[in-house]
């Protein structure tokens, strides 16, 4: 099979994270792919991006999905359905980040139009690949400590328009949909669901301090799953430059107080009557292995590696990616519920209504 060429649409920082973790692969021999064509609604951006990784720019979405094997779609989340749509035309896989779209109709409408089309789809739900992520599914499912009686997660990061985000659109509704629910913590209400079962019921209240119409940042969600077991989720964006995004999580089971504080390779710590246990959770080997850029880029990058080996691996072996669509709806079900049920005061608001 000759080399895949990939196209990325959108050149902001996330796409530099998925073309860096390509080229890791590409250079560890683990993926037979190229950085090859290259679009963003901001040329200048696009030519310096193309330049880096060593690509040619493309004038329009038709353009690029036709000169590549597969399309990343990278772009603000207003930019999503008609990136989606182009790579559908063109019948090229395709890798989306999340969220799929503004709100949770446009969500399921991306979501048709790609499913009917054919071609493979992974959502970016990074998550889902995290090894300390998967230790705790592992842990819970296992029945180890006995069932999880309560969850409390808060995740938090400076406003993501300041700083090495360097972008403006998560402040405007009319492209992000949302603020820090939407657009951070449906990679909680994801992993989440993943690990203790589909929520029910969603309670939620909501503020917008820092003044932008539309797009919350401060969030509190109570989230009923079929076990029984409450998840209580804060999510926040603040102005403390100087502390990065980061995620606390803890579940109290029967027998076990499990916590982690690193949202990648952990630990986890796990406290018993029989005192304390630091469980490591590396990734695979072989991701360490991978050639990425020094210093913080690089450990930035890395979690994105394993992602992006899966998204290839299933392509080529035409295999259906994970997370896929399916996936990715059942969290954008979750957050719609809870700003409805912001929207009502708080009143408990099913996905599925």
């Amino acid at each position: 099979m000759a080399t895949l060429k990939i196209g990325i649409i959108g050149c902001g920082v996330i796409a530099s994270a998925h073309a860096s973790a390509l080229q890791g692969l590409r250079e560890a021999g683990l993926a037979d792919v190229e950085v090859a064509v290259v679009h963003d609604s901001d040329r200048a951006r696009a030519g310096r991006f193309a330049r880096y990784f060593g690509a040619v720019t493309a004038d329009s979405m038709d353009e690029l999905a036709t000169a590549s094997d597969i399309v990343y779609v990278c772009t603000p989340t207003g930019g999503h359905p008609e990136a989606v749509r182009a790579a559908a035309a063109a019948n090229r896989p395709i890798f989306c980040e999340k969220p799929l779209a503004r709100n949770l109709d446009e969500a399921v409408s991306l979501a048709k139009l790609a499913s009917e089309s054919g071609v493979p789809v992974q959502v970016g739900l990074v998550l889902r690949t995290a090894p300390v992520f998967c230790r705790l599914s592992e842990l819970v499912a296992s029945g180890r400590y006995g069932q999880p009686m309560a969850v409390i997660a808060r995740d938090d990061q400076f406003f993501p328009i300041e700083g090495h985000y360097a972008s403006t659109w998560r402040s405007d509704v009319a492209v992000a949909g949302g603020g820090a629910l939407l657009e951070h913590s449906i990679h909680d209400v994801d992993i989440l669901q993943a690990c203790f079962g589909q929520v029910e019921s969603a309670s939620a209240s909501s503020r917008m301090l820092a003044g932008h119409d539309g797009i919350e940042d401060c969030v509190s969600a109570l989230l009923s799953v079929a076990s029984g077991v409450p998840i209580s989720l804060v999510s926040v964006w603040h102005r403390v430059l100087s502390r990065p995004s980061t995620r606390r999580v803890e579940v109290l089971l029967e027998e076990a107080f499990v916590s982690l504080e690193d949202d990648f390779a952990g630990p986890l710590t796990v406290q018993t009557s029989e005192g304390v246990e630091i469980v490591a959770c590396p990734p695979p080997p072989w991701v360490l292995d991978v050639p990425l850029p020094v210093g913080p880029v690089g450990l930035a990058v890395r979690p994105y590696v394993e992602e992006n080996r899966g998204f290839i691996d299933c392509v080529t072996q035409a295999r259906a990616p994970s997370p896929g669509l399916d996936e990715a709806l059942a969290a954008h079900r979750v957050v719609d519920a809870c700003y409805r049920s912001a929207a009502a005061g708080g009143v408990p608001v099913s996905p599925a209504s």
